[in-house]
């Protein structure tokens, strides 16, 4: 009954106001009595009712007193709204303790502002129901959440994302305030068994060839002579077309954003001589001893953390030799090379090699060193130069020997051709002394001729191709394994603004001869071609690995920059989900010539060039071409592979 005499206070406030005026009419005070019997019938009604229904807990006050309180006082017009002593009235739970918690003290109400300046979303009941959102109330009943709706429950919230090791190096590439965000290396530091014992043990790193001599100026070989005038003057050398490992290695090390925090780096270089561990056994040595140092490797990046962050797939190789050298298919003795390239954990990373495999995806082509490798942009602006000033008195030229023992070359034809016309000029390369194996009479052929073929050599490769472009002569090829499905990081995908395609069966079928298809290029056509492959030359070469071209991008830092966006790719697809379930491998030739907006591969005009034999299941392609680098060993017999 307390808290009905306390409401009453609020109801007799006018009462005091009249009383103070002296003034106490009769029909007033009728009007009170009735309005306080009024009040008595809705307490009443309100107390039976709260004990009808069963206790709810919920945070909302009852919304009629309050309403009628609210009215109440705004029909009296009183400025200012004294809360100071309300309170809950006390419910009696009649047994049922257990369902209705007694109300502690009366909890005091905030002092609102005069009624006639409350805002149209004030809600006073918000304010008088504090005690119960602070949990210091009891629960309302059922029947009073008549104003606020229960909460709605929300769905289960989202499973955080999934977070990744590699998500501070991902980042990187947006701090523009740093000029090697996201192009950062971490180089491993391997034991010297894998890299600097090859070198100091240079002797056996081929059975023909004493390679000693190509390791000095870091890997570039010996200065060349220049007193016929072909080269310039500085940056050209006598280099091996198989010392990539060493060359990149060294130009590594001066690569300009090195990290020695590997959870920032963009990639991760392994600097193993994968070229020069197999070129030791090769020959006469079991597949225990070939695959020895590549187990070993692998063994060795395992346990390090760094490869624990995506296995491997942020990790990249170099070796200056053709895939088809670590690709050996099966464990008998007599098959080539040894297995690196088919290692679960070598499957990972990037292989960079001088020759990829079309039908495989962690291989990647990278061009066989040339002789020139400068110090210096001005060397390469006045190379070019040259090269744009020169008379080119022969149509075209071939630098090669035949290739008896395979019946699908044409090489014959090709010479045959040549010696048959007036406008091409032919060096015959074979066993014995040749101007083919001389620098100078290389280079000063293809300076003087439009167009250079380049068949096949023992497999789809050859050096000679980059050494002709580097010469500013317009290269020809007959299969698209030679280059076009090679380099596509270092060559433009559309060939034709480069180079001359001729299918190899338009040769062996008499569909066309060289001479005529070449003829068809008018003079302004064959000027813009040649002026592309100049352009061409700075991405084509190895600049010397103990300086660095300012303006260039060289053959290095092409290939840098495009695995670096290789595994910058993987890491966004691994963070958004993303998976090409649809991608085949043995179509990996194919994806490299897609654009941007090409998601997918269908048949393509170069498929017979790569279709593999049914032939019960064994690995199409690779038997072939590990026969061809057999034979290639016969060219280095030669000294040099043309």
């Amino acid at each position: 009954m307390m808290s009905i005499r306390r409401r009453s206070a609020i109801s007799s406030y006018p009462e005091e106001m009249e009383k103070s005026s002296g003034k106490t009419p009769q029909p007033r005070i009728c009007c009170l009595i009735s309005l306080s019997a009024m009040f008595w019938v809705l307490i009443l009604t309100f107390h039976f009712s709260a004990f009808s229904t069963p206790p709810i807990i919920g945070p909302d006050q009852p919304s009629g007193n309050h309403q009628f309180v609210l009215e109440e006082t705004s029909m009296q017009n009183i400025p200012k709204f004294d809360n100071t002593n309300i309170q809950k009235p006390p419910v009696e739970s009649e047994n049922l303790s257990e369902k209705v918690p007694s109300l502690p003290p009366p909890a005091i109400v905030p002092q609102p502002k005069p009624v006639n300046n409350l805002p149209e979303a004030y809600n006073l009941k918000d304010h008088v129901t504090d005690q119960y959102s602070s949990g210091t109330g009891s629960e309302p009943q059922q029947s009073q959440l008549t104003d606020k709706k229960p909460p709605v429950i929300q769905n289960q919230p989202e499973k955080p994302p999934q977070s990744f090791a590699f998500e501070k190096a991902l980042r990187m590439s947006e701090n523009q305030s740093d000029p090697c965000g996201g192009r950062y290396i971490y180089v491993h530091n391997l034991p010297s068994r894998f890299n600097d014992d090859m070198l100091r043990d240079c002797k056996k790193l081929s059975l023909w060839t004493n390679m000693c001599k190509f390791m000095i100026n870091d890997g570039l070989g010996p200065p060349l002579d220049n007193s016929g005038g072909v080269f310039s003057d500085t940056g050209w050398y006598a280099t091996n077309q198989f010392a990539v490992d060493v060359i990149f290695s060294n130009r590594m090390k001066q690569y300009e954003c090195l990290t020695s925090d590997s959870s920032i780096a963009a990639a991760v270089f392994v600097p193993f001589y994968a070229g020069f561990d197999i070129a030791r056994y090769l020959w006469g040595y079991n597949i225990s001893t070939r695959d020895a140092a590549s187990l070993d490797l692998v063994n060795w990046l395992e346990k390090r953390p760094e490869w624990k962050v995506m296995g491997g797939k942020d990790h990249f190789l170099v070796a200056g030799r053709i895939t088809w050298d670590f690709r050996r298919l099966t464990e008998n003795e007599e098959d080539w090379g040894n297995k690196l390239l088919f290692l679960p954990a070598a499957r990972n990373m990037s292989m960079l090699v001088v020759e990829s495999s079309p039908w495989n995806a962690n291989d990647f082509g990278i061009p066989y060193p040339t002789y020139f490798h400068p110090s210096r942009d001005a060397d390469v602006f006045i190379w070019q130069e040259r090269m744009r000033k020169l008379e080119r008195k022969w149509l075209f030229s071939f630098a090669g020997a035949p290739r008896p023992d395979n019946p699908k070359s044409i090489r014959g034809q090709i010479i045959d051709e040549c010696r048959n016309s007036s406008v091409c000029k032919l060096l015959e390369c074979d066993f014995g002394e040749s101007k083919c194996h001389s620098p100078s009479s290389i280079m000063q052929m293809f300076q003087s001729s439009l167009f250079c073929l380049q068949p096949q050599g023992d497999s789809y490769t050859r050096r000679s191709a980059f050494d002709s472009m580097l010469a500013g002569c317009i290269p020809v090829f007959f299969h698209p394994g030679s280059a076009y499905v090679q380099y596509t990081w270092h060559l433009p995908k559309n060939y034709t603004r480069y180079s001359v395609f001729i299918p190899e069966n338009d040769l062996r079928n008499g569909n066309v001869t060289i001479e005529e298809r070449l003829r068809q290029y008018s003079p302004l056509m064959v000027k813009q071609m040649r002026e592309e492959v100049i352009n061409l030359i700075p991405s084509l070469i190895y600049a010397d690995p103990r300086s660095k071209l300012e303006t260039f991008k060289d053959a290095f830092d092409v290939a840098v920059e495009a695995i670096i966006n290789k595994v910058a790719k993987i890491r966004r697809d691994m963070v958004e989900g993303k998976e090409d379930k649809d991608f085949i491998e043995e179509n990996s030739w194919k994806y490299a010539l897609l654009d941007e907006d090409q998601g997918t591969v269908g048949a393509h005009v170069w498929d017979p060039f790569f279709s593999k034999p049914k032939d019960g299941g064994s690995d199409p392609g690779n038997s072939a071409s590990a026969e061809a680098a057999k034979n290639s060993w016969k060219s280095e017999q030669r000294s040099q592979k043309f």
